[in-house]
């Protein structure tokens, strides 16, 4: 009856009338009984098989794809325009098709990651200018380093020419916007750098503060909008207090509420005691409120400027109205881990202390996996079956360890990150390697701490260095690994990423005679009464 009603064929004598009665839809089951028994299709495809032309065959195929039957998209690898597919078909493909690629994929060694992750982020690369700058902003976008760490390790490490009046350029043009994201001791607080255009999705939620009437009434004033330089904000409130209206200014800043138009009070702030800072042997005058800042580095509030203190110049506004919807936040959350790690694990999402933890973006990163947009597999050994990757990182991963496998020794190339770089895969998707002594005798442990530094050799931890560069902690004793990592530790101090550097202890043990000694002195250090010491 489909055949006769559809196509006009005449039925043969003799057929039973149980297969002669009229269907509501005779065209429509042919094309879906077409669509069941074949892969991706064309219009024309359909057309051809059943001698109708191809408005007629299309008008059935849209009928079918609104009843949910067919699917309609691009599915095959150098297909052109559109295409149909029965519903059911495709996902056995898509099954069949996943099976397959996590087949393909053999987990590498964790040392592989070690050297993988740097270069996805762009570490050592040749990146230069403004541009660069707002790419390596999008990759970062959400993710809390240190403010102190930001330029001369977050930054400098990925952009070969990087000046501090490249990132104001794009914060006062309202390209980019920074959000603070707590409070750390001293002067220092972790920060997150966002894309004005979509800072309303990766901006982290607002913290606790206890407020008084001075967090009040900044807010009530900057509530309305516009941005107010310090004195037009002290004239608005009537504070008289220079140093109040600064620490209420910092603890709402660091609480995320407010932003401002430039990085220079965030440089200004931590080039005093900041957590990348070396500490100095006088302390410093400090000001009472939870932020600690310095009397340095609020000026003389004897003396009020007319502008302020350096720490709150520029042009201070409320952060963006964050996105209310948590399904749209997750999946911007999703996007960026993958942007960021190009393979996501469940240290990784930790680490960047991710809202609802793995657990939230895992749902997510499963629905992009069964829409083709990552892969789900072992690919790195050790860490779990479910990792979540990109296919061109999954790639790039495997092209590491096949170049890693030639009988030539490697090249030993070391790199100097901070420990809260996501550059760093240790305390993250990697765990922190076993040490050869007992760390407890020592006192000291690895973490991703602010103000600590790594240094990488080949995708390894070779030394980790406390904050304050007083205690070095080392994780191998090939000298062929050890020189190198000192060697980049050296430049990184006269570079000026780390002021002086005065090392008292290795391992537990006093620096001058051990066995690391001679390797820092050969890199540039010289002995002195406390210790080894290099100046920048």
């Amino acid at each position: 009856a489909r055949l006769r009603d559809a196509l006009g064929m005449p039925v043969p004598p003799g057929v039973p009338d149980a297969f002669t009665e009229p269907v509501p839809d005779p065209l429509g089951d042919l094309v879906a009984r077409f669509a069941r028994t074949h892969g991706p299709f064309t219009t024309a495809d359909v057309a051809t098989r059943f001698g109708l032309g191809q408005a007629v065959a299309h008008d059935a195929l849209k009928r079918l794809t609104a009843a949910g039957r067919v699917a309609e998209g691009e599915f095959r690898p150098g297909g052109h325009g559109s295409e149909w597919c029965d519903a059911e078909v495709l996902r056995r493909l898509r099954r069949r098709s996943l099976a397959a690629a996590r087949r393909e994929v053999e987990p590498v060694e964790p040392a592989v990651l070690g050297r993988f992750l740097p270069v996805w982020q762009g570490v050592g690369s040749r990146l230069r200018g403004p541009d660069a700058v707002l790419a390596v902003v999008e990759q970062l976008a959400g993710c809390a380093v240190p403010a102190s760490a930001l330029e001369p390790f977050i930054l400098g490490s990925r952009l070969v020419d990087y000046q501090p009046a490249m990132l104001d350029e794009l914060t006062s043009a309202g390209e980019v916007v920074w959000a603070g994201a707590g409070a750390l001791p001293g002067s220092d607080g972790w920060i997150t750098l966002h894309l004005a255009d979509t800072a309303q999705l990766t901006l982290p939620d607002i913290s606790d503060v206890d407020l008084t009437q001075r967090h009040e009434q900044i807010l009530e004033v900057l509530s309305a909008g516009g941005g107010y330089f310090f004195r037009q904000l002290s004239d608005a409130i009537g504070s008289t207090d220079d140093g109040a209206l600064v620490t209420a200014l910092w603890d709402l800043a660091w609480a995320g509420h407010l932003t401002n138009d430039t990085i220079a009070p965030l440089r200004a702030l931590s080039s005093g005691r900041g957590a990348h800072r070396p500490r100095r042997s006088t302390p410093r005058g400090r000001i009472g409120g939870r932020s600690g800042i310095s009397r340095a580095a609020l000026g003389r509030p004897a003396m009020p400027t007319r502008t302020g203190p350096p720490s709150v110049a520029g042009r201070w506004s409320m952060t963006p109205e964050r996105e209310t919807d948590p399904t749209r936040r997750a999946h911007a959350t999703a996007e960026a881990l993958l942007e960021r790690h190009g393979v996501v694990t469940r240290g990784a999402v930790v680490s960047e202390r991710t809202p609802g933890g793995f657990a939230a973006v895992y749902k997510v990163l499963a629905a992009f996996e069964q829409s083709g947009r990552c892969r789900r597999g072992y690919f790195v050994a050790g860490l779990g079956a479910a990792q979540f990757g990109i296919t061109g990182a999954v790639d790039r991963l495997r092209a590491m360890t096949t170049d890693a496998a030639g009988s030539d020794p490697p090249i030993r190339s070391a790199l100097v990150l901070a420990a809260t770089d996501p550059a760093n895969p240790f305390g993250a998707a990697l765990s922190w390697p076993d040490r050869s002594d007992d760390t407890a005798t020592s006192g000291h442990r690895p973490g991703r701490k602010a103000g600590a530094i790594v240094v990488l050799v080949d995708g390894t931890l070779a030394l980790y260095v406390e904050r304050g560069g007083r205690t070095l902690l080392t994780f191998t004793t090939d000298p062929l690994r050890i020189q190198p990592a000192v060697d980049a530790l050296a430049l990184a101090v006269r570079d000026g990423a780390l002021g002086k550097l005065t090392v008292e202890r290795a391992d537990g043990e006093h620096i001058l005679g051990s066995p690391l000694s001679a390797a820092l002195e050969a890199a540039g250090f010289h002995a002195t009464p406390r210790g080894l010491r290099l100046r920048a």
